[in-house]
C-alpha cells in the first residue's frame, strides 16, 4: 500500500508543480491588459478604435485632420479633455450642430474609449508662418504684462503639449483655421462662459483680430 502512495505521489508532483507555476502567469494578465488602459479615463484605446471610422470623416485618419482645416485634430489630445467636450457638446453647453448630433447617440463608455484612442495617437505638426512667429512667439512665451495677458505656455506647455492633469488642452499642432476660429469664439462670448473658458474668454477679448491669427498659425507649428 505504501508503495502505490509513494508511486502516485511521484506522478502527481509534476503536474501540481506545473499548476503552481502558471498561476502566477495567470495572476500577472490583468495586470498586463491594465497597462493598456488610459491613465486619464481607465478605458481602453482598442475598444476606442472600433468605433472611430466615423469620426475620420471629419477629424482623418487617426485623428490628424480632414480635408477642411476649420475642422479640429483629435490625434494627442488628452483624453480627459476630450470627455469633457463631448459632454459639453451632448448636454448643449457648447453648441457646434455636427458634434451636438454625433456625441446625442454616445454612451459614456462610447466618450471614454473614443477620447483615449484618440489620445494615443501621434499627433502630425503642422507649419506656422515666418511673419506670425515675430508677432506670436513672445505672446505665446512670455505674455503682455502690460495687458494682462498671461503666457500661453503657462497653462498649454512650451512645445502646446498642454496639461493633461488640469485638462488644459493640446495645441501644438492643431490646424490655424480651427485654433483661429476658436479663439474668436472665445472672444465674442460664443464660448467661454463657464470654468475654464472664462479664462480663456477673458484672454481671447485683449487679443487684436491679427494677434489671433498669428498665434493660431504660431501654434500650429509647435511640437
Amino acid at each position: 500500500m505504501k508503495r502505490v502512495v509513494i508511486a502516485l505521489a511521484l506522478l502527481l508532483a509534476p503536474l501540481i508543480a506545473g499548476a503552481e507555476s502558471d498561476a502566477p502567469a495567470a495572476a500577472a494578465t490583468p495586470a498586463a491588459d491594465s497597462a493598456k488602459l488610459d491613465p486619464f479615463t481607465g478605458a481602453d484605446p482598442a475598444a476606442g478604435a472600433s468605433k472611430a471610422a466615423v469620426c475620420y470623416a471629419c477629424h482623418g485618419p487617426g485623428g490628424n485632420g480632414g480635408v477642411n482645416p476649420a475642422w479640429p485634430k483629435l490625434a494627442g489630445q488628452h483624453s480627459a479633455y476630450i470627455v469633457e467636450q463631448l459632454n459639453e457638446f451632448k448636454s448643449g453647453q457648447r453648441k457646434v450642430a455636427v458634434m451636438m448630433g454625433q456625441a446625442a447617440t454616445l454612451s459614456d463608455d462610447d466618450m471614454h474609449n473614443l477620447a483615449a484612442y484618440f489620445a494615443a495617437q501621434k499627433p502630425v505638426p503642422g507649419v506656422a508662418s515666418k511673419d506670425a512667429v515675430a508677432v506670436a512667439e513672445k505672446l505665446y512665451r512670455a505674455g503682455d504684462a502690460e495687458r494682462g495677458l498671461p503666457a500661453c505656455a503657462a497653462c498649454h506647455g512650451p512645445t502646446g503639449a498642454g496639461n493633461a492633469a488640469a485638462q488644459f488642452p493640446r495645441l501644438g499642432g492643431q490646424n490655424t483655421a480651427y485654433a483661429a476660429a476658436e479663439l474668436n469664439d472665445y472672444k465674442t462670448g460664443e464660448r467661454g462662459a463657464q470654468g475654464k473658458g472664462q479664462i480663456m474668454a477673458t484672454i481671447a477679448a485683449k487679443l487684436s483680430d491679427a494677434e489671433i491669427q498669428a498665434l493660431s498659425s504660431y501654434i500650429s507649428g509647435l511640437q
